[in-house]
């Protein structure tokens, strides 16, 4: 795919997420959970952030969970859907995720919650954020992993190949983890840090799981996408493979959402540098107690440095 390859729908995107904004209340416990986290990790930062930014707002919770620590003054909430701006707290702004209108340095903290997975160019936004920041400034985000979903997309695949010998995409994809460290080394960020984690969500059936998701913006928006909708049976069939599957005990059924959670900090020259190549002062062997071998050696270790198994 090429740098300018164009994979979400954007203007469609945010014609679906209007649509739901004034019921976001009902579909909010997966942003309320990654606000809480995103929080609790700004919160354990040493230092004041005088001006933040919330960007992919929704109707504003993460910026109201960071904007309620004693360390962070202004927060700014920025959303591409007027209707969810119009349910922010103010100052609110109305912009596209690729393209700020924010004047470079001007931010100490910019915090994004389940929003930058749906942009088309991740790269050039990551690079806005961190020119926005003030040197040493902080971006925290939480994304969308590769493993999100991995039920529904797998059953919308049986399903219409079997009712139709073929498939489209009705679920979007999701980078790993690797690939989203990569993009924030990519767009300049010191010390940049992604972790991922896998939450298993619980729903009343398949249906009510795929409006929350379209509540989130989270369906099939992909440009190469089929226009027309599935057939009744053949969504009928993938319900009922999916209940067959994954279904509980009380007759509900769950989802995967991997989120991955993004730290990168604007280069300042204060900031920890990692050591020149050829400037270490113990070789590793030596502090492991054991003999250094060349690659593609075997190499034998102490017992003390083997991992402990379970019996």
């Amino acid at each position: 795919m090429s740098e300018d390859a164009t994979l979400f729908d954007r203007a469609l995107l945010r014609r679906r997420r209007a649509r739901f904004a004034y019921e976001m209340g009902e579909h909010d416990a997966l942003l309320a959970y990654v606000a809480a986290e995103i929080a609790d990790r700004a919160s354990l930062i040493l230092r004041d952030f005088p001006l933040a930014l919330d960007l992919g707002a929704y109707q504003g919770q993460l910026g109201r969970a960071v904007a309620r620590l004693p360390c962070v003054g202004e927060m700014i909430y920025a959303e591409s859907v007027p209707s969810l701006a119009a349910l922010c707290p103010r100052p609110a702004v109305v912009c596209d995720e690729e393209l700020l209108p924010f004047k470079e340095e001007s931010l100490n903290l910019v915090v994004s919650g389940l929003a930058l997975h749906r942009v088309n160019d991740l790269p050039g936004a990551l690079i806005q954020i961190r020119r926005a920041l003030h040197p040493d400034g902080l971006f925290l985000g939480a994304v969308l992993g590769s493993h999100s979903l991995q039920e529904l997309r797998r059953v919308l695949i049986e399903a219409e190949a079997e009712r139709h010998g073929g498939v489209s995409p009705h679920v979007s994809p999701f980078a790993d983890v690797r690939a989203y460290g990569a993009l924030l080394q990519r767009a300049g960020f010191a010390l940049p840090v992604t972790d991922a984690e896998l939450l298993t969500v619980t729903y009343p059936n398949p249906r009510v799981l795929m409006r929350e998701i379209r509540a989130l913006g989270g369906g099939n928006v992909m440009a190469a996408r089929r226009k027309a909708p599935l057939p009744p049976g053949t969504l009928e069939r993938a319900e009922e493979i999916y209940r067959n599957r994954h279904a509980t005990a009380e007759g509900k059924i769950t989802a995967s959402f991997e989120i991955v959670y993004l730290t990168g900090w604007a280069p300042h020259a204060s900031q920890q540098k990692p050591l020149a190549p050829g400037s270490a002062k113990q070789r590793l062997a030596d502090a492991l107690h054991t003999t250094e071998h060349a690659a593609g050696d075997k190499a034998s270790f102490p017992a003390a440095a083997m991992p402990k198994r379970n019996p």
